[in-house]
């Protein structure tokens, strides 16, 4: 098990609301966002494959490089692939669109 954490500064106000999507299986993650109140957005993300913070890093900095929201993020993963990570986080992102 590995636990990261990452932070970005958000440009725009809070979500509204909360969102969870997924589930965690094999192959698969949840998510789960909720607003963040100090005006940043954090990312924690508990995974169960050890050894992929670089590829972990690329796939948020992506994301957040289109969200700009103040946002608190958990991700609860049991191997998924980037490409599940990014469909996961723009559908819980979509659930929060004002």
């Amino acid at each position: 098990m590995e636990v990261l954490t990452y932070d970005y500064p958000a440009a725009s106000a809070p979500v509204n609301g909360r969102a969870y999507v997924g589930v965690v299986g094999s192959g698969d993650l949840e998510i789960l966002m909720e607003p963040s109140t100090d005006g940043a957005a954090h990312v924690t993300i508990t995974t169960s494959v050890d050894g992929y913070g670089a590829i972990w890093r690329s796939v948020v900095d992506r994301f957040f490089s289109r969200f700009d929201r103040a946002v608190r993020i958990e991700i609860n993963d049991f191997g998924a692939t980037p490409g599940m990570v990014a469909l996961r986080l723009g559908q819980a992102a979509e659930q929060l669109a004002p």
